[in-house]
């Protein structure tokens, strides 16, 4: 599929108009539907964290931890209310949660490396995967409401959601019109998003995470801290206390090995398939021709949710469709390798709609816009829009390996998120903590290097930092920032002043010791800087000496060429 020239601002003013003004969020074709209004209270509310721990504490009895405790569970999961700074701090004094990270991240790392190179097409993939992306985004109105059509022709029903709150009261009522108490899980970023889980235990329903790392983050009344491995901040000694204290079966012989814990779960998980009735799903794209939607996962257990129930809904954001089966095929080709390391995912579902006889006989669709239609309008952010969820960027980040997911304070977390969350959240005011999260980054370019549809992070990622910096103009006194730069601006226009300062610099030759490297420096601004960084002490000259002494040695030795050869 060729490239596209995108207007993605008509782009994203076209999707809010065709959702609002056809009323397609409204639209549902069952019939006993009615969206609740959220409850006024909530009993389960944290008095020192002001989040929720989480329905999930009704659903698991506490035990005493013997591992390290998790991140509370917020209100808001895009929004977990702290400073990355603030967080990032205290990550990094877990020297445990940075061996775990590590360790995992170096060896998805090197799992990908080697399947990435088995393909001579790579790039052509990753070109083919970023054009096929923006082709969908400057006609995704037109594309939405053919998978719409095709979904319903094939026995689906389609719910359309403005925000986590409208998908959430669409789920929640279709959950309590079957009268069930528990339903289970395929793992889904879409529903971490709008905080399903919570919604629905906040009714009595316990929602089981079936995906062997959700479950184990959800046993330990956690948030989850990578997009394809959401427990990697754990290790086997933590999963089997986690097991033994809260799983409630496990096997009174449960030892550290993996088999034996994957085993242990899958008895556990067992149950809950056999008895569900009702199960929930995102999808990794839909297809737009077929109304086809698809999961692609490594251990049966979403195989057995897509197909053991007999009610599947399943929550997916707009922006996850492909237009064409073809299309479909190139990134089956990408998100394996780029996940988790294989050439193909062992399970690989794709299903359309209802088939009488065979698989769940009522299936839901919820389509979630959730603030995507105005990253849409971003010329730049839109970009982001394209991200399938692979997690390579998280896995290659030397800023994620170190601090982990839980410093981002958002369910996405790692390069992909701070270029998401800011735009889904519209936090660009400096009181607000998303609008730090563009600066925990290095700008080192590998993000962009790892993706597997092309996306331009760092190009998303200075963008978002411009916003941060246009947010605070003009409000309030100069920061220590506007006087440094003013100052700075002053100098650079002017070739004397550059001439004199550069001299002066050379001054401060001496401050770098034997090291010839100055650490914290007690200045505005530059104190900030000089906390975590040494800066190289200034050369015994400055340029402009340097160059001038070069210069006349360089005429001297030329005129002295010149008279020899006189």
């Amino acid at each position: 599929m060729g490239g596209t020239c995108i207007n993605n601002e008509s782009g994203g003013i076209m999707l809010r108009e065709m959702l609002e003004n056809k009323n397609f969020f409204q639209k549902t074709q069952h019939a006993s539907y009615q969206p609740e209004a959220p409850s006024s209270s909530c009993t389960c509310h944290c008095s020192t964290t002001g989040g929720k721990t989480s329905g999930r504490r009704e659903i698991i009895e506490r035990t005493p931890e013997t591992w390290s405790p998790g991140h509370p569970i917020p209100d808001q999961p895009l929004r977990w209310g702290r400073f990355f700074a603030d967080c990032a701090k205290e990550q990094l004094r877990n020297t445990q949660l940075r061996r775990n990270i590590g360790h995992a991240t170096t060896t998805i790392r090197n799992k990908r490396a080697m399947r990435v190179d088995e393909m001579p097409d790579w790039e052509d993939l990753r070109q083919s995967a970023s054009e096929i992306k923006r082709y969908t985004q400057a006609h995704l109105p037109e594309l939405l409401e053919q998978f719409e059509r095709n979904v319903t022709a094939r026995g689906g029903i389609v719910h359309w959601a403005r925000d986590a709150k409208e998908a959430c009261q669409i789920a929640v009522a279709l959950v309590k019109e079957k009268g069930v108490d528990e339903v289970v899980k395929v793992k889904s970023m879409a529903t971490q998003e709008i905080n399903l889980n919570e919604e629905l235990a906040d009714v009595g329903v316990a929602a089981w995470e079936t995906d062997l790392a959700e479950m184990i983050v959800q046993l330990a009344i956690d948030m989850p801290s990578h997009i394809v491995v959401p427990a990697i901040h754990r290790n086997r000694a933590e999963v089997r206390a986690i097991f033994e204290g809260r799983m409630g079966d496990a096997p009174d012989d449960l030892t550290f090995e993996p088999r034996r814990l994957a085993m242990a779960a899958r008895e556990h998980l067992r149950k809950k398939f056999l008895n569900a009735e009702v199960a929930f799903s995102g999808s990794n794209m839909g297809i737009a021709e077929t109304g086809t939607l698809t999961v692609f996962e490594s251990e049966g257990n979403g195989r057995m949710c897509l197909t053991l129930p007999k009610t599947l809904i399943t929550v997916m954001g707009v922006e996850k469709l492909v237009p064409t089966y073809q299309d479909a095929e190139v990134f089956a080709q990408l998100l394996p390798r780029s996940a988790t390391g294989e050439r193909m995912n062992p399970y690989t579902s794709f299903w359309t709609g209802v088939t009488p006889g065979d698989g769940p006989q009522e299936f839901h669709l919820i389509l979630l816009d959730n603030a995507r239609s105005r990253v849409l309008a971003d010329p730049v952010g839109c970009e982001a829009l394209s991200c399938i969820r692979c997690g390579a960027c998280l896995n290659i980040c030397p800023v994620y390996e170190q601090v982990g997911g839980h410093a981002y304070n958002s369910v996405y977390p790692g390069p992909i998120g701070i270029c998401l969350t800011p735009q889904l959240t519209d936090s660009f005011s400096h009181d607000d903590p998303n609008s730090t999260l563009p600066f925990a980054c290095s700008l080192c370019n590998a993000c962009a290097d790892a993706c597997p549809a092309h996306i331009d992070l760092p190009g998303i990622i200075v963008e978002n930092r411009r916003k941060y910096q246009d947010a605070g103009r003009g409000h309030g006194l100069p920061t220590g920032w506007d006087v440094a730069m003013k100052a700075a601006s002053s100098v650079m226009r002017s070739g004397s002043r550059m001439k004199m300062v550069g001299k002066m610099t050379t001054l401060a030759r001496p401050l770098g010791g034997k090291t010839q490297s100055i650490g914290h420096i007690p200045l505005p601004v530059a104190a900030t800087w000089t906390d975590a960084h040494d800066i190289p002490a200034p050369p015994a000259k400055s340029f402009r000496q340097w160059w001038k002494e070069e210069g006349e040695a360089a005429g001297a030795s030329s005129s002295k060429k010149e008279g020899n050869n006189d």
